[in-house]
Order: structure tokens, then sequence, then C-alpha cells
């Protein structure tokens, strides 16, 4: 779905859009991680925890995520094709830092060692957990920024991770891989929510929008590029 909304962003059927969702349980595994030996046993490993394998033509390494996650993809039209890229990384990852804490998330932008899709524009909380992943596409005419954000229900994602990362010989830190509630007990994903579309809304006119049939169709023509 995220390819097809570029897509109509790219060609004019669409302005700028924000899309924010929970997902269903999937590990999203990195083009790089298909040339890894253990890659079609850590497809098994993410199926055996009910997890949905599939490949993500962003950057990075394999990422999971499920409904106690948020996943944003933003996209816009642009006449710049790679000039920006660095700027979004660092933009957007201060802006949900900081959303973060407006509502008391000790949250900080930056890699931690031994975290999973390691990355330095990662938001951590407290410098222990690893709280928010993005990465981004870009083609001629619009970008598609994406990030996913665990708040809740932090076992599963350390689980299928372990199994997952020892599959591909991956090296890391498993207690990288939770969620922000260990750190905040309570935190709810409404709550993230919410302080994600106040932070948004202080810097775009932020307007209800819905996807349509159109859209599926066009979405159903990628699946092959991303079924595993």
């Amino acid at each position: 779905m995220a390819r097809a909304l570029l897509d109509a962003v790219r060609d004019g059927r669409r302005g700028p859009t924000l899309r924010i969702y929970r997902p269903a349980p999937t590990v999203a595994f990195g083009a790089r991680d298909r040339f890894l030996d253990g890659f079609r046993p850590a497809i098994e490993a993410a199926r055996a925890h009910d997890f949905t394998p599939a490949l993500r033509t962003l950057g990075g390494r394999v990422a999971a995520y499920h409904p106690g996650s948020l996943v944003i993809d933003h996209i816009e039209p642009t006449t710049a094709f790679l000039t920006e890229t660095q700027d979004r990384f660092v933009r957007f990852g201060e802006m949900y830092a900081a959303a973060l804490r407006d509502i008391g998330i000790d949250a900080r932008m930056g890699e931690i060692p031994g975290e999973y899709c390691p990355g330095e524009h990662s938001v951590n909380v407290g410098g222990e957990i690893k709280a928010i992943g993005t990465a981004q596409r870009v083609v001629g005419g619009a970008w598609l920024f994406s990030s996913s954000i665990i708040v809740e229900d932090p076992d599963p994602i350390r689980a299928v991770l372990t199994d997952v990362q020892a599959a591909l010989g991956l090296a890391w830190e498993p207690r990288t891989g939770g969620s922000i509630s260990e750190l905040h007990p309570g935190l709810t994903v409404e709550t993230v929510e919410d302080a994600l579309r106040a932070a948004y809304s202080r810097e775009y006119d932020l307007v209800p929008g819905q996807l349509d049939p159109a859209d599926a169709e066009a979405a159903r023509t990628y699946l092959d590029a991303h079924r595993l």
C-alpha cells in the first residue's frame, strides 16, 4: 500500500499523504538480508512465531512490528531527487523524539549499542530500548518516509527477533528489542498516536482522508515483490 500511495503522489493523483496504522505481526526483511545464508531459516523462524515474513524495499536490516506498534508512512511530492534524504532522517527523528518527550518519555535520537536494524537516526528510550526505526524510499517526483514505533507488548518482538537474528547470523543485544512500555508502564498506542498527531499538526495542516478500492487494486500489483 505504501508503494501504491507513493505512485499516486508522484503522479499527482494524491496530494501529500500521512498514513498511520497499527500493523499485523510482521517481520520485514531488508534487501541485504536476502543474501545471507540463513535467510530461508529466518523466514521460517518468523512464521514459527506467527509473524508474517515480508520483503521491504526500504533500506536497513530486518525489523519486526505488531499491533502494539504504530507505522507512519509520510509521502510527499518533490522536485529534488536525493539531495534532502539526510535532512529528512534528522528532521523527522528529532520531531518524533520531541513528541515522545512531550508525554514524559526520555526519548533520544541516536543508535544504541547492539540494536537491531541499526541506524544513527533511530530513536531510543533512555539509551536502552530502540523505540523508532526509520527508512525512506525516493523516486523521481516523490518520497516516502516510513517509521515503525514499538509501543506495547515487547515479548513477541523480542522473541521473534531473537530467533530471526540468530538464523541470519546477525549479532545484537536482545534488551534493545523491547517496547517503550517497558520503561513507561501503562503507556498505550493511542497515547503515542495522539502525541505524534499533535506534533504533525504543529507543522502541517492535517485533513482527514481515506483509502479507496483503486488504492487497494494498485497495492495488489506490488504483492509479489514483497511476499515471501
